[in-house]
């Protein structure tokens, strides 16, 4: 084998770097740096983005030697953190001097693509550095009640339109001038946004007092307004703002009332809708908010004006700015989006159908090869038979001719010699027909090589198949609390309109469901939560006289079961009124007057289309259209609805939704001639019954396993098959199938195993029949349907007479065991100690990656600490490296999240950082990080100290 050399390293000056670590350090900067061009300038106060893009710049300039881009990017991060630390405005001079570093670090870069050395920056870098102290001495002067110095003219001209109550600034109606190319952009931030300040609304409600959540709750809304303003939504613009301004009022005058709260939720619903008609501009435009009475004097006086204008004057938009920009200053430029891609819904689901179509000729294909293998079994059989055969021909032609030979002997002057010619040649093709078996063999052997080496292309092909399919369903996938603030809003509005007051948890809010499933069910859970409240929460008074606490829970949560989404919507009021349904039911003739059904079967008559127990019409309830709704959108998704109650303590309904899937494993069984498909999520147990015990069953009506109930039912007989009956076999087979709550041992007449299956839509005709989940193509070109065993015998048990209670249970034969046997458990073997790298830049992880890979190492990385936690949550590390500023959650709040979890809390931990400064030690001392290095690190101090973790037997 040839050995190729390994390309040289880049050499920049004196600093030698590796080809691919170059390009990606290249690629990178160049990528934050074009973020601080496009930013530097033209804010007035420092974004996060900003920020990150300096701070990352220079931490992989200094991971990879070129230190004088290092040493400007971190003098820039240092005077842009400081402003944003103590919310300071920059000057149209800082600005300036931000732009100009902005062009020198593009400069700069261009020289490291040029494979040079950049030159030292040194008066740039003094001047960021002594930019500091004035920052702070600008806030201080700024922070005085009232301004000394002159007042420009242009300013003088601003104060009379600003010296006016709040009242009167907020009741002017303002334009919207929307930019159509920047809109887009604004409702796509505006999604996440608008979701972190609903939640954040509600943590300032549970602890008033944290100024942490008020400065958060600030920080998104003066972020969602300059986006708005951004996008010409200067109506939303000034509404958020003047949430913002309430907030304000209420630390500083440490007076923060729930009537504070429900003013800011209330202008936050409007908001809300503002973005709503933005987005859709067919919406209804919500009415101009009354102005919320402020918590000082509403009154504002020029003095207080002309102290607050150096300020408030920078909060205009940038574009008054732009004439007054430098001329050397580089053009500002809004970058295109490169994170996220727009793709329509249709085309997502032809490539999911197509992808589809891929592996369902994959299945043809195996099937083939299935068929083949079969053939070339059966040809080797045959060759040992051939062979076996020749052997006793050869045999039998030596016994001849030895025979013959004695008797020449005998009678050698009789004996003709053409006659030994003869037997010869006879052994000579029996020979020769030995070989050419022997040839056919190994033909034979040849093609079964080249057929594994088939199939085991076929079975990499069908993984990457699978990963494909499944992927692109994850384009469709949303989490279920991109809904959320919807549905608080509802439930706030519900609340008001009724006098009640009532409190809604959201439980794994996080679980993802298909982005049209979620649209669908959108309208019936409202319809339920209205309900739950209108109907199921008493008013405050008649809870308090109850014991109860005067604010009603409502719980909605979500969890997956099998094949299902369950989605239940709880409450802790007084439960369904079961006498009430009952009158309200015998009125409508649904019920006979003797009739005495149970609480279930009342529960259900509330699904029933026009059944209303509300005494009178409200806009809430009371019009008998809602739970029929509910129940006809479900089971138009292939899902269905239970109801539960407990009088005084609430009502519960849950919603099962079939998950959506592209591919899926299933159980193919067999009735009659006919083949369909369950999902093997669903199947327990499966069984081989001799006849008398399945016949045992039959009449028992039911079994049990592991102490479960499993009512019984034939397939056939589910599926309406009226010809077809239980086969009368040796062997019967009994699935045990579990969904949800319920239980079902369903017989069958054959199981031919568990293969992969493309889930095909039916159409929206078939999709509402009960217990029908979808269709799947089998290799044969057979299509077979994927069937719900417990819907269908829910559907079989309302339409036909339930089976007696007081009938047998009986246990099977003993095919299904009393209890599961435990797991052997697995040979221990040494393998390499895992180290995990969490550093929100690709340099630094690939830079310390390859370092841990060359001595042993098995690597994982992390971009950031919410991406660490998810992992950790199935791997867990010997030792993991931390850097301290990243997004979504820095290096100190995943360090207290470690040490305050006791599964995660043994896990050494080494923080690498460019913060060296003592009070950033000790803060990592106390939280407790192990060892605390800075950047650029030694690797042998660091190779040190992961061994060191090591050997502490952490």
């Amino acid at each position: 084998m040839v050995a190729f050399p390994a390309p040289p390293p880049v050499r920049i000056g004196d600093v030698e770097i590796a080809p691919t670590l170059y390009n990606l350090y290249v690629d990178e900067s160049r990528e934050h740096i074009a973020t601080l061009q496009a930013t530097l300038g033209i804010e007035a106060v420092p974004g996060n983005d900003t920020i990150r893009a300096a701070h990352t710049t220079a931490s992989i300039s200094a991971a990879t030697g070129i230190m004088p881009v290092a040493t400007l990017a971190r003098a820039l991060e240092d005077a842009l953190g400081r402003l944003a630390l103590i919310g300071a405005v920059a000057t149209e001079a800082q600005r300036f001097v931000f732009a100009r570093c902005a062009g020198a670090l593009e400069g700069m870069l261009g020289a490291v693509a040029e494979r040079r050395m950049p030159g030292e920056e040194a008066d740039l870098t003094a001047e960021l550095n002594a930019m500091t102290p004035a920052i702070e001495r600008s806030v201080e002067a700024s922070a005085e009640p009232v301004v000394e110095a002159p007042v420009e003219a242009s300013e003088q001209a601003a104060v009379p339109e600003v010296a006016v109550t709040a009242g009167d600034r907020r009741a002017t109606r303002i334009e919207d001038e929307i930019d159509e190319q920047i809109l887009p952009l604004f409702l796509e931030e505006a999604v996440d946004l608008m979701r972190d300040i609903g939640e954040t609304l509600r943590q300032w409600r549970a602890a008033p007092t944290s100024p942490e959540i008020a400065r958060s709750l600030q920080r998104a809304l003066h972020t969602l307004k300059g986006s708005a303003r951004m996008a010409g939504a200067m109506g939303c613009g000034e509404l958020l703002h003047s949430m913002e301004d309430r907030i304000d009022q209420a630390v500083r005058m440490n007076s923060v009332q729930p009537a504070t709260i429900d003013g800011l939720e209330t202008s936050y619903d409007r908001a809300a809708m503002l973005i709503e008609h933005l987005r859709n501009p067919d919406a209804p435009a919500p009415e101009r908010e009354e102005p919320a009475p402020s918590i000082a004097d509403v009154s504002v006086s020029v003095e207080k004006v002309v102290a607050e204008t150096p300020v408030a004057g920078h909060e205009e938009p940038a574009a008054a700015e732009a004439p007054t920009r430098a001329a050397g200053a580089p053009a500002p430029y809004v970058p295109a989006p490169q994170v996220h891609l727009r793709v329509r819904a249709d085309l997502v689901d032809q490539l999911v159908n197509e992808a589809g179509e891929v592996a369902i000729a994959r299945g043809r294909i195996e099937g083939e090869l299935l068929a083949l293998k079969t053939s070339m079994l059966d040809l080797t059989e045959n060759i040992i038979r051939l062979r076996k055969q020749l052997r006793e021909v050869e045999i039998q032609a030596e016994s001849q001719m030895m025979s013959q030979q004695a008797l020449a002997s005998e009678r050698a002057q009789e004996f003709d010699p053409l006659e030994f010619d003869r037997f010869t040649r006879f052994q000579e093709v029996t020979r020769m027909m030995a070989e050419s078996v022997n040839d056919v063999a190994t033909v034979q052997q040849n093609l079964m090589r080249n057929l594994d080496q088939a199939n085991a292309a076929i079975a990499a092909q069908a993984r990457l198949s699978r990963e494909l399919s499944q992927r692109l369903m994850g384009v469709r996938m949303v989490p279920f609390e991109s809904l959320a603030e919807r549905l608080h809003r509802v439930v706030r509005q519900a609340a008001k309109d009724t006098g009640k007051r009532a409190n809604l948890d959201i439980r794994h809010g996080q679980t993802e469901l298909d982005r049209s499933v979620l649209d669908k069910m959108a309208g019936p859970l409202e319809h339920m939560l209205r309900n739950s409240i209108a109907h199921g929460l008493e008013d405050p008074a008649t809870r308090t006289a109850a014991g109860k606490d005067a604010i009603g829970q409502i719980t909605l949560s979500l969890a997956q079961e099998g094949n299902e989404i369950v989605v239940s919507i709880s409450d802790d009021g007084a439960g369904l009124n079961f006498p009430r349904i009952r009158s309200r039911a015998v009125e409508r003739g649904l019920l006979a007057a003797d009739d005495e059904p149970d609480e279930a079967a009342l529960s259900q008559l509330i699904l029933h289309s026009g059944f209303s127990t509300a005494e009178e019409v409200t806009t809430l309830a009371g019009r008998g259209v809602g739970m029929d709704v509910v129940r006809n959108e479900t089971a138009s998704l292939g899902g269905r609805i239970e109801v539960s109650s407990t009088t005084g303590k609430g009502a519960t309904f849950r919603v099962y939704l079939p998950l959506t899937l592209a591919v899926t494993q299933a159980v193919l069984v067999t009735v009659g001639s006919r083949h369909y498909a369950i999902p093997s999520s669903m199947i327990e147990q499966a069984t081989e019954q001799r006849p008398e015990a399945a016949e045992k069953i039959r009449k028992a009506g039911s079994t049990e396993w592991l102490g479960n109930r499993y009512p019984y039912h034939y397939l056939g007989e589910l599926l309406g098959h009226a010809d077809v009956t239980p086969p009368q076999e040796r062997r019967h087979w009994i699935l045990l199938v579990k969904g949800g709550t319920e239980r079902v041992a369903l017989e069958i007449d054959s199981l031919s195993g568990t293969r992969e299956v493309v889930v095909k839509s039916v159409g929206p005709q078939l999709a509402r029949v009960a217990g029908l989940a979808g269709a799947t193509v089998l290799g044969n070109g057979e299509v077979a349907l994927i069937i719900n065993p417990i819907a269908l015998a829910a559907r079989f048990v309302e339409r036909h007479a339930a089976p007696a209670h007081d009938l047998a249970v009986v246990e099977s034969d003993g095919a299904i065991p009393a209890e599961t046997p435990a797991a052997p458990t697995p040979p221990t073997s040494t393998v390499a100690a895992a180290v995990m790298v969490v550093d929100d830049s690709l340099t630094v992880r690939k830079i310390s990656g390859r370092l841990l890979a060359r001595h042993g190492y098995h690597v994982l990385t992390a971009k950031d600490g919410v991406d660490a936690l998810e992992q950790l949550a199935t791997v867990l590390p010997d030792v993991m490296l931390l850097d301290i500023e990243m997004p979504r959650m820095d290096g100190f709040d995943l360090a207290r999240n470690i040490r305050g979890d006791s599964r995660l809390k043994h896990i050494p931990l080494i923080m690498i950082t460019s913060r060296t400064a003592d009070k950033h030690r000790q803060m990592a001392a106390e939280i407790g990080v192990d060892h605390y290095l800075g950047k650029p690190y030694d690797e042998d101090d660091l190779l040190a100290c992961i061994r060191d973790c090591l050997e502490r037997g952490h």
